[in-house]
């Protein structure tokens, strides 16, 4: 049943004893094919024998095995556990274990699929979600911020009626009430925007929303009066030699900070590259539609060409997947997200003994750079793919060599 895994005789005996007997193979070699490591799969199914071990006394079968039992484990059982050894007692381990284990029932029949969820909220923000897509031709990361904003605020007022209905202004102005010492103007300014989008929706379904518009508060907050944080070209080839010192991963991480540096991608351009993307004989790179639903092909720089094509080479893990950058670990096949890149950079940050958190720095520094060694502004707004040149005027502030040049001396200063 087990043989490739060394399991402890108690483990076997809680296996052997369960309703889980003949789903342990199937698990194992779906472990297996995920390409977990030895390791990793004793510690899943040691968490597998923990939760059979704990079904016996509560007369539990192969029916009664859902999302349920999984939470009361977790939360019922496991915070007070005094199960013999070898219990595996790690919330986070068992939590994994037994998601992979759901799978693999449902995958042999042996439970009914994951019930769908009737949460009226659920289905509002579903209906919202369609009708930016849809109607207001929002992207992904757009549309999932705004949901997680009307989530937010369904979830702390009492504004949701279970057919569908709109926020009261109580609940809206106690909404921006309560964190206005903790959110800025530019975030106010983003909350706003989502809620007034909701209430256009709302309106088309037929609400009268007039009234509500009122309460949806307005910040003061000019875009363009900040200077942007840059760092200088030293700056980043600090950051990028960085990438030296890592172990882990280093030359996925120095790619993804090529493409960040270099081409100016956002953290969810460099996750969604594909190998086809890559067209090596012209020297380009081909960008998904992204925010604003166009696809766009750049040329691909020497040295983020060289680093890509190292790290395809050397250290990229064998995998199914067409994605370009993609997990080296279990599961190898699922891609990575966003909060990779992002990873990768803030703790090139550290390395470099620089307090930065955003990411967003470095799509500004390259923007700022090429603005100094003279690229028109337009070539850096089609480069920065922005739909308005208004959206790249922000860098002509840090050219300050330029500024110098046409600014007028102060009335009554003396040359």
């Amino acid at each position: 049943m087990t043989e490739a895994i060394v399991l402890h005789s108690q483990v076997r005996s809680w296996l052997g004893q369960s309703v889980l007997t003949p789903f342990v193979t199937s698990y194992i070699s779906y472990l297996r094919s995920q390409r977990y490591t030895e390791r990793t799969q004793r510690g899943y199914v040691y968490g597998v024998a923990h939760f059979a071990h704990w079904l016996s006394p509560q007369r539990v079968g192969l029916s009664g095995l859902d999302e349920e039992a999984v939470r009361a484990f977790l939360e019922d059982h496991l915070p007070g556990c005094d199960c013999p050894h070898p219990a595996r007692r790690s919330a986070q381990e068992n939590r994994t274990a037994l998601r992979h284990l759901l799978s693999v029932l449902r995958a042999n029949g042996a439970i009914g699929e994951r019930p769908t969820s009737h949460d009226p909220t659920a289905s509002e923000l579903a209906l919202f979600d369609r009708y930016m897509d849809d109607v207001c031709g929002l992207a992904a990361n757009t549309r999932r911020q705004r949901i997680c904003i009307l989530r937010r605020l369904f979830s702390t007022h009492d504004g949701l009626a279970p057919g569908g209905g709109t926020p009261g202004a109580l609940s809206i102005r106690g909404f921006f009430l309560n964190r206005q010492n903790s959110w800025s103007a530019g975030t106010v300014q983003v909350v706003s925007g989502a809620l007034r989008c909701y209430l256009r929706f709302r309106a088309l379904a037929g609400d009268d929303v007039r009234a509500l518009q009122d309460a949806v508060p307005n910040a003061a907050h000019w875009r363009l009066a900040p200077l942007p944080e840059v760092f200088t070209e030293d700056e980043i080839q600090r950051l990028l030699n960085s990438f030296e010192r890592v172990t882990c991963s280093p030359k996925r991480g120095y790619a993804m900070a090529r493409c960040l540096t270099d081409l100016g991608l956002r953290a969810s351009e460099v996750v969604g590259l594909q190998l086809e993307d890559l067209n090596w004989r012209e020297g380009t790179i081909c960008l998904a539609a992204g925010k604003l639903r166009r696809a766009s092909v750049l040329p691909l720089p020497a040295e983020a060409g060289r680093a890509i094509a190292d790290y395809l080479q050397t250290e990229r893990p064998l995998t199914s997947s067409r994605a370009v950058f993609v997990r080296h670990i279990a599961p190898h096949d699922r891609p990575i997200g966003p909060g990779v890149v992002r990873r990768a950079i803030r703790d090139a940050y550290q390395r470099c003994g620089w307090t930065h958190s955003r990411v967003h720095i470095l799509r500004h520094s390259i923007a700022s750079n090429l603005l100094r060694h003279g690229t028109p502004l337009k070539e850096i707004a089609d480069l920065l793919r922005h739909r308005s040149l208004d959206t790249s005027m922000i860098y002509t502030k840090v050219d300050l060599r330029r500024l110098t040049a046409v600014a007028m001396s102060w009335p009554g200063r003396q040359l």
